[in-house]
């Protein structure tokens, strides 16, 4: 009973706060066009050279996969070798590793738009 209401309120949550997101943002274009501004401020207008979006997801992806293993190999090494506990090498050398994978996902991402 418990999991069906906390899936419940986590569903709840999610639709208020796309309904409140999508309503504000309709009330503000409404407002716009009432003041008579051009309807042309609403559509993006997109990089002509801009990365596809699955190249920058596939980049990120594998860096942060292997960031991860990177994160679990380095700690098992700490672990094993040099006595650091077992409960501190793994999660923070994982997460440590995840994160410069991401940055440097980040950084070539910034490199890839560029070109």
């Amino acid at each position: 009973m418990e999991a069906v209401l906390i899936m419940l309120l986590i569903f709840g949550t999610i639709f208020g706060i796309a309904y409140l997101f999508f309503s504000t943002r309709n009330k503000e274009r409404l407002a716009l066009i009432e003041k008579g501004a051009d309807a042309s401020i609403f559509v993006k207008k997109g990089k002509e050279h801009a990365a596809p979006i699955w190249k920058i997801l596939t980049l990120n992806l594998a860096l942060i996969l292997i960031g991860i293993g990177l994160g679990i190999f380095i700690a098992s090494i700490l672990f094993y070798n040099m006595g650091v506990e077992q409960e501190v090498a793994y999660p923070g050398t994982i997460f440590l590793m995840a994160g410069l994978g991401l940055f440097t996902g980040f950084k070539m991402t910034q490199k890839l738009e560029k070109e």
